[in-house]
């Protein structure tokens, strides 16, 4: 048995979830990668798999071994590109998570040039609005928005981009423009109820602060919700100029108060606690990071 081969088989085992999937991925038959992980299995002497009927995970055992037959892989694949010096194409699987909306206008547009760099890559993405585990997910990176709760996570921030009130110009035709933050208990507000979101939004204007508390009939947890909602016309919402980018530019969507500022949205490149930084992580955030710095949408 190639314990090398097997590793990076169980390894994907582990990441989709299933014996078919990773099969699938491997482009071999299913009972070959069964076969592979229940001879690792014989070699450990340990159970590294559980099986249910909604597919496989990792028992801690095997969860112990992903982890750092990932790190071993991922460090053989740094020597490779070490090997062949600093312009060698990146090659093999990059995962990456990040929210739905941000993915959608900012990261997948821009995935065919970076691809078109690296074509021995090939990119995994888990796009959730809800912060996932990277490390039982496999994910090499994940974009985060917003404060990071968890302080042992490996993090490093990238950017940020300014908050604004918005709503549609048919919404301000027809219920009037607020000039002032105590205004807005006036009007409908969207709320986007996650840790990014609430009902109190803090403003700034000079040395002068202030909180609103907001009041509105629709709670929404996914940003893309947040979206419809506005275009909709049922309030207004407080959202990352990454949201709304495209319809601010064109004018579908206005930014009111602007005299006054909310806390800015930061971007963190989050990666697994304990793991060495990949290259083609670290290729794919220096990536992301330049092109957002070049974007008329970030405020650094």
């Amino acid at each position: 048995m190639d314990r090398f081969a097997a590793m990076g088989t169980f390894v994907r085992v582990v990441e989709t979830g299933s014996f078919s999937a990773a099969a699938y991925q491997l482009r071999i038959g299913q009972p070959a990668v069964s076969k592979t992980v229940a001879q690792l299995e014989e070699r450990l002497g340990v159970r590294l798999l559980v099986r249910s009927t909604r597919g496989v995970t990792p028992s801690e055992a095997g969860q112990n071994f992903y982890e750092r037959a990932k790190r071993a892989i991922d460090e053989a694949d740094e020597a490779d590109v070490a090997a062949r010096g600093a312009s060698a194409s990146l090659s093999g699987e990059l995962r990456i998570s990040a929210d739905v909306t941000f993915a959608r206008w900012h990261v997948v547009p821009r995935l065919a040039a970076f691809l078109a760099e690296h074509p021995a890559l090939s990119i995994g993405a888990i796009l959730e609005d809800r912060d996932i585990d990277v490390i039982q997910s496999g994910v090499d990176v994940a974009l985060r928005m917003g404060p990071l709760e968890d302080s042992a996570l490996t993090a490093r921030k990238i950017g940020q981009s300014p908050r604004r009130v918005v709503g549609t110009p048919a919404y301000f035709e027809k219920h009037g423009e607020p000039k002032v933050p105590a205004d807005l208990t006036a009007h409908e507000a969207i709320v986007y109820d996650e840790r990014r979101g609430g009902t109190a939004w803090a403003f700034r204007k000079g040395s002068t602060e202030t909180s609103v508390t907001v009041d509105g009939r629709v709670r929404i947890t996914a940003a893309e919700g947040v979206r419809e909602a506005v275009f909709a016309g049922l309030g207004l919402a407080v959202a990352s100029e990454w949201m709304f980018d495209p319809e601010l530019k064109r004018g579908l969507v206005r930014g009111v108060l602007q005299d006054w500022t909310l806390p800015p949205v930061e971007l963190w490149a989050v990666f697994p606690t304990g793991r060495r930084v990949s290259a083609k992580a670290r290729a794919f955030v220096a990536f992301i990071e330049e092109a957002l710095a070049q974007s008329n949408t970030v405020a650094q």
